[in-house]
């Protein structure tokens, strides 16, 4: 492991050991890497660094550097950082990595812009070494990323050794067998030279016919097991009666798009090659035949598949297609509307209460999910028909949800919006009978996740996030509030608070104990199903989540059985498995339920629907997702971009290759879902080639005698069999639903959330701060030094004062400001005048609040010295224009002044209530008159009655 973590740079681990096992039997051998690159005996990365950055590098790099930097144009400077942070005198691979991103470009060619004219001029003598020097780092970096990529290859396979080892001992320690490990073991039973001649002996009489279907899909490994069955077929007496013994193979190359699961479509011309020689060399009829027609979708559908594949001079599938529809009095339609472009990205004006993960209304998948979504609501509620036959006659009937089908190339794509989610959130919004997603991780699943906090809840009662957690959750149905009521205030943990409350609330007490009861004694597959039958669980999950919930529950249910069979049953270890666990399970979705599908087009391989939408067309990017790369059957761990050798390259453009050509036929298999009406559209920006399926369907269109069309909310091109609306029209049954009177909170919506009021402050009522010529600083400056005095005075009185010069440097960051406002915080402290305001019984930046004509007020006293007569409240003010009486004080600080008047007579109403300002510039001490600070607050502007000024 040690090895493998030396070039582990963040990789996703979990991914490449799930590789190294899919592709174990290629780990069997220790290959001889060296070799397999081409690469010479001897390679030695370091001893190539030492002879780029020989010792002649080392001597004139100093006087290069120098040249570089005394250059005009930014790019020597850059250079001249870069060789400068090289050590040329400790050469390594490391070093020599510095030296190439310095002389070479990113895609490691030499950079033409290095040295410019005036350096390579200045650089004199030295300029042919310094050309030199890029010319062997050019030469050196292929030797160099291949001596990396050995290495990092050969710490794969010394690490995926011992894993896969590890790996077998576990699975036979349980006595499991995975799908890789049926196939792999059946072929060596067929082709192990001790024991297949036996083996093959034993079932030659039990096999006459060997039927492969779905043969594109087939792996070369599935290949060597069906090799091997059918090779007594044409060998000795095996060959019996040719009659009697077939081999019937089925497939269609066109379909072939699981190349994840080792599926190769070129395998399936290689093997009926052999088939056929070993065939017509035992004397044995050999038939290949192709079979044109479609069952299933309409001739409108096919045109427009075979114009989309059958370009010039070369189709995309290599050889023209040429469909025949069985059901050639069928009309179809395909339709393309516009791609939704992409959008500038929006102000982020969110609050911190929103979701973090929700997407922007204005994003183009956004945009085009709802469009889908109320183009299918139009088509059901205008009743739009669409061909069906019916009882042997072809008819029209309205269209329901059932009809839709929407294929995505896939379910996250990559990004931050997935289309795959707006679209099901923007058919649920519209009302739309919908399926939901197609695979279901459970553990992500809300209904599994409010039953995994209650559980967490009982087997600690301390998990007071937990129960929270459940009591907001349908199971126990409480509102926030009643959670905040609860945890707010409490002392010791939630569920101690909970169990004194037997009166408030009952039914939850007795459901929580009863379960806490039975943790002991009941399985944690009992636990779960008491929890969901007896306390009303499941009702109270689908009620809120939908039907769909319920496949995550039964889901959750399963694993529960599943851990009792190999552990021992208990809460805290059932949790901790569910943890540790990432179920994917696959949800059977049909056209019978009559709900909208959503699902990617792998996972609708086989099925069809009347009306087919593909809205996933715009560009994608082309990666590799594998870790490993084949270099000659030899797995390789594929280095990043930039650091590909040229012999990986030719291997990884053709893996490209091979991705564009699957996704191709995943085009094919897209568009011939569809049964009569197809649906093109996308989000996003198209590929400069035109490679992405939008503009490849978009290209075909002309070809078909597209028309323009506008129908409900989208407008686009339409190519259509005649006969459409020809057809009698059948009205479907009726279905009479009970009536079910709901509880008005269902049907009246709620009122609006009372607008909170404005919370005011002494300091926003108006008026101005500071009298004419008071323009010593520019606003921000004299609301920094403001702050400096204000805090130095708040925590310097309580410091000796030969301490006081240290504690303002530990308060005041270092700035011009500080020693002036440190002088003049000294001046204030040091009058003998002012020192009751500083005594250590006063108080410092006392925050009060109150209510000012009903709206809130809050502030912040500066000084508040509390007698059992009076309080006075000192505001300090670092005016540099200072009033000679307290009626020149500017209106603002009176208002603010009568502000904290009237909240201390609220607080202390037997007191007198005194104000003073305490200039801190003359350090002196201005008590303004009640009346006065008053009168001044009163003349603030009044608020509307939403809590606005008037």
């Amino acid at each position: 492991m040690a090895g493998l973590a030396q070039f582990y740079t963040g990789e996703d681990f979990a991914g490449l050991t799930k590789e190294i096992v899919g592709n174990r039997s290629d780990f069997q051998e220790t290959p001889d890497l060296i070799a397999l690159f081409g690469a010479p005996p001897d390679l030695d990365a370091e001893a190539l660094a030492r002879d780029v950055m020989d010792e002649a590098v080392a001597r004139w790099m100093p006087e290069a550097i120098s040249v570089f930097a005394r250059q005009k144009q930014s790019t020597m400077h850059t250079l001249a950082d870069r060789l400068r942070a090289i050590d040329f005198t400790a050469p390594n691979l490391a070093e020599l990595q510095k030296l190439e991103t310095a002389l070479l470009t990113k895609t490691g060619t030499i950079n033409s812009k290095i040295p410019t004219k005036d350096a390579a001029a200045d650089l004199g003598p030295m300029l042919s070494a310094f050309e030199d020097l890029i010319a062997r780092t050019h030469a050196a970096r292929d030797p160099r990323l291949v001596a990396q990529a050995i290495a990092r290859s050969t710490a794969l396979h010394r690490f995926a050794g011992p894993f896969l080892a590890r790996y077998e001992a576990e699975k036979a320690k349980r006595g499991w067998l995975d799908f890789d490990d049926l196939i792999l073991r059946a072929r060596a039973l067929l082709t192990d030279p001790r024991v297949a001649a036996w083996v093959l002996y034993r079932i030659d009489g039990g096999i006459d016919h060997i039927l492969v279907d779905e043969a594109q899909d087939t792996s070369p490994r599935q290949w060597d097991v069906i090799e091997r069955l059918a090779d007594e077929f044409t060998s000795g007496e095996g060959a019996r009666d040719a009659g009697a013994r077939t081999l019937f193979v089925v497939g269609d190359k066109k379909q072939s798009i699981y190349s994840f699961q080792g599926a190769d479509p070129r395998e399936f011309d290689t093997k009926r090659g052999v088939f056929q020689d070993r065939l017509t060399g035992a004397e044995l009829t050999f038939q290949s035949l192709s079979l044109d027609y479609s069952f299933r979708s309409s001739p409108a559908i096919l045109r427009a598949v075979d114009a989309t594949f059958n370009t010039e001079p070369e189709p995309r599938m290599g050889a023209p297609l040429h469909h025949i529809a069985f059901k050639d009095r069928l009309p179809g339609r395909v339709d393309i509307w516009p791609m939704e472009p992409l959008t500038e990205k929006p102000k982020d004006d969110s609050h911190w209460t929103d979701p973090i993960d929700r997407a922007s209304p204005q994003d183009a998948k956004v945009i085009l999910a709802d469009r889908i979504a109320a183009q299918i609501r139009h088509l059901i509620d205008s009743e739009e028909t669409i061909p069906d036959e019916v009882g042997g006659r072809m008819v029209r009937r309205p269209i329901r949800a059932g009809d839709f089908l929407i294929l995505v190339q896939g379910r996250n794509a990559g990004s931050a919006v997935s289309l795959f989610r707006e679209i099901i959130r923007a058919c649920k919004v519209a009302g739309l009978p919908i399926a939901g997603t197609d695979r279901l991780k459970v553990g992500a699943e809300l209904a599994v996740r409010d039953i995994r906090a209650l559980l967490s809840f009982l087997a600690s009662a301390d998990d007071s996030l937990s129960l929270a957690t459940a009591l907001r959750s349908p199971l126990l149905g409480w509102s926030e509030q009643e959670v905040f009521t609860l945890a707010h205030g409490r002392d010791g943990t939630l569920w101690q608070r909970l169990r004194g409350q037997t009166d408030l609330h009952p039914q939850t007490l007795e459901t929580l104990r009863d379960l806490r009861g039975q943790i002991d004694f009941l399985r944690p597959f009992d636990l779960i199903e008491r929890l969901l039958t007896r306390h009303d669980g499941r009702r109270r999950l689908l009620g809120r989540l939908g039907a769909e919930a319920e496949d995550g529950i039964d889901a959750l249910l399963a694993q529960a059985l599943a851990y009792e069979q190999t552990s021992i049953p208990s809460l805290t270890g059932f949790l901790e498995w569910l943890q540790a666990d990432d179920l994917e399970i696959k949800r059977q979705i049909d056209s019978a339920s009559d709900q909208i599908r959503v699902m990617s087009v792998h996972g609708a391989k086989g099925l069809e629907a009347p009306i087919v939408i593909l809205p996933d067309t715009a560009m994608r990017p082309e990666r590799l997702n594998a870790d490993l790369v084949s270099l000659d059957g030899v797995p390789i761990w594929k280095p990043a971009a930039e650091d590909v050798p040229a012999v990986l390259q030719d291997r990884l453009d053709a893996a490209k290759d091979t991705l564009r050509e699957e996704r191709l036929r995943l085009l094919y298999v897209a568009m011939t879902r569809a049964e009569k009406w197809l649906i093109v559209t996308g989000a996003g920006k198209g590929a400069k080639d035109g490679s992405d399926w939008y503009q490849t369907i978009e290209a075909a269109m002309p070809h078909l005698g597209a028309f323009d069309f506008t129908e409900g909310h989208v407008s686009g091109q339409r190519h259509e069999e005649p006969g459409w609306y020809d057809l009698p029209l059948v009205s479907p049954a009726i279905k009479t639903t009970p009536d079910v009177t709901l509880d008005p909170i269902f049907t009246v919506a709620a009122p609006a959330p009372p607008q909170r009021p404005e919370t005011l402050t002494p300091t926003g009522l108006g008026g101005d701060k500071a009298l004419p010529g008071d323009t010593g600083r520019d606003e921000h400056t004299a609301l920094r030094y403001g702050g400096y005095v204000h805090l130095l005075l708040e925590h310097l009185p309580a410091i000796p004062g030969t301490d006081r010069a240290a504690a303002a440097n530990a308060l005041i960051p270092d700035d011009p400001l500080a020693a002036e406002a440190l002088a003049e915080a000294t001046r204030v402290l040091e009058t003998p005048a002012l020192a009751p305001l500083f005594a250590p019984a006063t108080l410092a930046e006392v925050a009060v609040s109150a209510r000012l004509d009903g709206t809130p007020l809050y502030g912040l006293i500066d000084r508040l010295i509390v007698t059992d007569s009076d309080v006075l409240a000192v505001d300090f003010k670092s005016n540099r224009v200072v009033p000679d009486t307290p009626d020149a004080c500017p209106e603002g600080i009176l208002r603010q002044m009568g502000a904290y008047a009237h909240a201390l007579a609220a607080i202390y109403p037997d007191k007198s209530i005194r104000t003073a300002v305490l200039w801190t510039g003359t350090a002196q001490l201005m008590e303004l008159p009640p009346e006065l600070v008053t009168s001044a607050l009163q003349r603030r502007p009044l608020l509307d009655g939403a809590g606005g000024r008037s």
